[in-house]
Formats: structure tokens, C-alpha cells, sequence
């Protein structure tokens, strides 16, 4: 692959976008076999060792390794995944499946989430293998299968089963890699750390009856209804925590806003005010547990008042939090209808972070600092989950790090993910290719 390798990157992303592997959260959904076909031929060649991993039928994985010189060297995973989630169509400009290169941006769900970054790496990979670089360490890339629905068919089975093929000191994933500061004092976040997940699942139960007569009924689905409206409407305080005081100090603000952010009596006033939704739901969720009740299931007909209704909540929690911390704040919403709802844990992974003081760190500055000299590196905190926090409780050193364009902007590139006209610039994916080679040549030269 001689010559710049962003055409190969724009080409393997709409390949991986055009595959829609979209994961519903059910054990057939997925079928990420698709995009490993793709991975595996584009990546297999002398000096690697290639594997695939298949929990269920479709959702495999891969692995591609290029062995250490040295065992006693570091070792870095460059990990993607390869899964996306659902969309509606009738809110796209485009085919979210199409993959299109348009105006120097290429469209389609999983252009930001993550495929751009799992593209860039796997070229990273089959480019330092073509130029015969020999790392010291071992360098792996690792293709997930099933990381939007939380991980069982992708890793966290490869950790509870096949620890060793996925071992590494330093783990890249997603996200981090935008531009914030002033031009004086830029910055490029790194993601060091992420919320916790607990995903509960609710069960609202009430008495069946015919439909044609519905006075004075226990029908669940109106105890729902209220439940679904507590959960709305409940509004834990805010907590400022180490790692939102680092992300705040990197931003380029104003010194009176500054300390209304780190002030956990003056944030929610702050947040009220503000005219950005996006950029008000992100500092809200980095400083506030959040409770989402995203989904809702019976099993009753129209004609028949129902007896059991499911709802989903997404519950995110902030650093320190653990599931006894999520029952009380569950309790404190639901208050009087507490007792009506029968709580179920579906995952319950507490926030988790990495330290900065250390080599792969070192690498991601000078690597930044080739295209961008005058910036420093910034870490940042994630309020979605990735694998990274699986990595983490293997022990690894684990950061969110892509590069991409300054012209992206942080609150029009967070509302992509997971949202309508999904697409990313193939600038952000020359720069991101870019920064995998030189941290691994920086890394792993011997």
C-alpha cells in the first residue's frame, strides 16, 4: 500500500458501512461475519497471524496479530468494532447504507460510530505490516463483534474465554480526537475515561380485563405510563468529579463560566440557560447520573387491558457509583410507585479510567504534535460505555484517541452518534490513520 493510505481507509469504511451490521440487541442481530470477511481478506498476509472468534452463529470477531521481537516489550491493541445501531431511514438525507463519498465526507450509520476509526486502524495495521516494520512488542487488531448492545458475543466473551488473544499493556479505541481551546492554547481530547452502565430493566404489573371496559382497572400500562414520567422527570444533583475538572480546564472559556461548570450549585441554572441543546445534554450527562427509559413491550392486544408491561432504562452513573447507588436513586424517583416495579440488573459495569502518566501517552502527544505542533493533548470523559472497560479490568491501559479535522465541531459531531445523517470528512480519516502508524512506530520500535 504505497503512497498515502487514506484512499484504502474511505474504501474499507464504505465496504464496512455498506454491510450494515446493525446490532437490535439480539443474539441474531449483528452478524458482524460480514464485515470480518472483509477485514480478513484485506488484512491476511505474510507475518500476521489472523483468527476469528465466533460466540454465536454470526457475531464473530478477529484478531490479527504481528508478533513482538521482544516479550518482555509493551504491547498495544488497536480495537474496533464493527457493529452498528439501528436507524430510521426516514430521517436520513442519504442511504445510511450506502456508504457515499460526497462533497470530501463519506455518509452512512457507523461512519462516526466507530467504523471510521475500526477502517483506519486495520489500515494502519496492513500498512506497517507491508513496509516489514518488526515491533518489539506485539501489536494486535482487534475487529468486535456486538459492543452496542453491551459486549456478551464480543469482549467481554473474548476476556471471560479467550483472554490471551486480546491481552495488551495499551489499548486504542474510541473516541477522543477533537479540537477544542483557543488557537493559542489548543487542545485534542484523549478519552481516559468513561461512565458506568447499568441498564435496568422494569416490569409494571397490573390486573387483565376487556378493553370495552376500562373503569376503575389496573391497567399496567397506565402504572407505566407514570413510571415512565417519574424517570423523566427525575433530576439528580450534579457532582463535579476529577475528571470533568480536567475537561473543563482544557476548554477555551470565559473564567466567570468556567466556575459556574465546577460549581455544583451553580451548573443546573448554567445548563437551563444554555441556547446548545447538544452541547448541554453532553456537560449534563458528564456531571449527572442519567436515567433513560428508551424502550417499552407487551405482550396484550388492543382489546385487552394489559397485565405486565417492560420498560428499558439506560442508566449511566457517574465515577464512584455502583448498583446500590442506582436502587436508590431508582427508589428516590419512583417514590409511591416504587412498589409496583420489579427491577432487573441486564448490566451494571461502574465508570472506569485510565492514567496519563505513562508511555502511550507520551506517544499520542508526539504523534499529535507532528500534525498539529502547537497543541497538547487533553484528557476527556466519556458518558457513553465503550470495550475500553473491559480492557481496563484486564489491567490494560486503555484510551479513546482518533485525530480528526479542527473544522469538526464538538457539538455537531456528538449529535451524529447514534443519530440522523451520520457521515465523517476524509480529512479526519487521513489524520486518524496517520496517528495510529506514528503511535505504533513510536511505541513499539525496538
Amino acid at each position: 500500500m504505497a503512497g498515502d493510505p487514506t484512499g484504502a481507509t474511505v474504501e474499507l469504511l464504505q465496504a464496512l458501512i455498506r454491510n450494515a451490521c446493525v446490532n437490535d440487541g439480539t443474539a441474531a442481530s449483528g452478524q458482524e461475519v460480514r464485515s470480518v470477511d472483509v477485514l480478513e481478506a484485506f488484512l491476511e498476509g505474510p507475518g500476521l497471524d489472523v483468527e476469528r472468534f465466533e460466540p454465536t452463529p454470526g457475531r464473530v470477531s478477529l484478531v490479527a496479530r504481528m508478533e513482538g521481537s521482544d516479550p518482555k516489550a509493551p504491547s498495544l491493541c488497536l480495537m474496533g468494532h464493527t457493529d452498528v445501531v439501528p436507524v430510521n431511514e426516514d430521517g436520513w438525507s442519504r442511504d445510511p447504507f450506502g456508504g457515499e463519498l460526497v462533497d470530501g465526507e463519506v455518509w452512512g450509520r457507523g461512519a462516526v460510530d466507530m467504523l471510521n476509526l475500526t477502517s483506519a486502524q486495520a489500515v494502519a495495521f496492513r500498512c506497517l505490516a507491508d513496509e516489514g516494520f518488526r515491533p518489539a512488542g506485539d501489536l494486535v487488531y482487534f475487529a468486535v463483534a456486538d459492543e452496542e448492545s453491551g459486549s456478551a458475543h464480543g469482549a467481554r466473551w473474548m476476556a471471560e474465554n479467550h483472554p490471551e488473544a486480546i491481552r495488551a499493556d495499551y489499548v486504542l479505541t474510541e473516541s477522543g480526537g477533537i479540537h477544542s481551546g483557543s488557537p493559542e492554547a489548543p487542545s485534542v481530547g484523549v478519552t481516559v475515561g468513561e461512565k458506568g452502565v447499568a441498564w435496568r430493566r422494569l416490569t409494571v404489573r397490573g390486573t387483565p380485563g376487556h378493553g370495552s371496559m376500562p373503569y376503575r382497572t389496573d391497567n399496567a400500562l397506565v402504572s407505566a405510563a407514570a413510571v415512565v414520567q417519574r424517570i423523566a422527570e427525575y433530576a439528580p444533583a450534579p457532582r463535579v468529579h476529577e475528571l470533568w475538572r480536567a475537561q473543563v480546564a482544557a476548554m477555551d472559556l470565559p473564567e466567570e463560566v468556567r466556575e459556574q461548570l465546577l460549581d455544583e450549585g451553580s451548573i443546573d441554572g448554567f445548563l437551563a440557560g444554555m441556547d446548545s441543546d447538544g452541547m448541554a445534554g453532553h456537560i449534563h450527562a458528564c456531571t449527572h447520573t442519567t436515567f433513560s427509559a428508551n424502550a417499552a413491550s407487551s405482550d396484550t392486544k388492543t382489546n385487552v387491558i394489559p397485565d405486565r408491561v417492560v420498560l428499558d432504562v439506560d442508566v449511566r452513573t457517574l465515577p464512584g457509583e455502583d448498583a446500590d447507588d442506582v436502587a436508590a436513586h431508582l427508589e428516590a424517583a419512583l417514590g409511591d410507585l416504587a412498589y409496583r416495579v420489579e427491577v432487573e440488573a441486564l448490566m451494571n459495569d461502574v465508570s472506569s479510567a485510565s492514567r496519563t502518566d505513562n508511555p502511550l501517552w507520551d506517544a499520542l502527544d508526539r504523534a499529535v504534535g507532528r500534525q498539529f505542533p502547537t497543541a497538547r493533548l487533553s484528557p476527556s470523559f466519556a458518558v457513553g460505555f465503550t470495550d475500553a472497560r473491559v480492557f481496563r479490568e484486564m489491567g490494560s491501559v486503555a484510551y479513546g484517541a482518533g485525530l480528526f479535522s479542527p473544522e469538526v465541531e464538538l457539538g455537531e459531531f456528538a449529535r451524529r452518534f447514534h443519530g440522523n445523517d451520520e457521515r465523517i470528512d476524509v480529512e479526519s480519516l487521513r489524520l486518524t490513520t496517520g496517528l495510529y502508524l506514528d503511535v505504533a512506530r513510536d511505541l513499539l520500535s525496538g
